[in-house]
């Protein structure tokens, strides 16, 4: 099937274009959203000017679409550059969606409207064994936002590993946090992976910390061949 993979470089939509090329699907495009909102209801926002690097690194054309991030508004700039790529032949919408209702939902709208499938291949994960398959998968996350209480800025520029997983675990015994983030708790970052011919190098980062949030952000990065 002809897809393309709602992808803003972090870890769901990435896992979203693996299990794409698991099933064997022609994946045509990846289509990232850049939104001039940071508080986007449907857009991720950290590190998304990145992405065109994650597209070279996997080699699989790269769209970038623009919108304002205006609530409900910005449903209408995802459909525009869907409908320029069904008329590409595109068939099928894979997305990273988990729980989220409110994007998956909106999506699926928007498929129905254009004939075309959606896919969320880990709608209902288990939200343990996820973060856990992502490090066996070989995909190496780093998280580059975070908004939850028990989240403070030691934890931006981490990598999701073992230890970090069970850290979360702890806090979550005390605050309400989705293991996997899909609450809005944090943003990710791929820098590497099994999908990938080349890998990320950061060579430079700024944190941006606002008492009980925060963003790492890449300013220079670079793909280098993998060891």
């Amino acid at each position: 099937m002809n897809s393309v993979v709602l992808f803003s470089g972090g870890k769901d939509s990435t896992l979203a274009l693996y299990k794409a090329l698991e099933n064997g699907d022609n994946v045509q495009y990846l289509l990232s959203m850049e939104s001039k909102n940071s508080s986007s209801y449907m857009f991720h926002v950290p590190n998304i000017s990145l992405t065109d690097l994650i597209a070279e690194a996997i080699n699989i054309p790269h769209i970038k679409g623009k919108t304002n991030g205006i609530k409900e508004d910005e449903l209408e700039d995802l459909k525009r550059e869907l409908t320029f790529l069904k008329k590409k032949g595109v068939e099928c919408i894979y997305t990273g969606a988990l729980y989220s209702n409110y994007q998956k939902s909106r999506i699926e709208k928007i498929g129905e409207e254009l004939s075309m499938d959606v896919i969320s291949p880990f709608w209902h994960v288990d939200e343990e064994e996820y973060m856990k398959m992502i490090v066996d998968l070989g995909f190496d996350v780093i998280i580059c936002g975070v908004s939850a209480y028990g989240l403070d800025e030691s934890f931006l520029g981490r990598h999701i590993d073992y230890d970090l997983i069970e850290k979360i675990k702890t806090i979550s015994q005390d605050v309400p946090i989705n293991l996997a983030f899909e609450g809005g708790e944090a943003e990710t970052f791929v820098l590497d992976g099994p999908i990938f011919q080349k890998r990320i190098k950061i060579l430079k980062a700024d944190i941006d910390w606002h008492f009980d949030n925060g963003t790492y952000i890449i300013t220079d990065a670079i793909l280098v061949d993998k060891n």
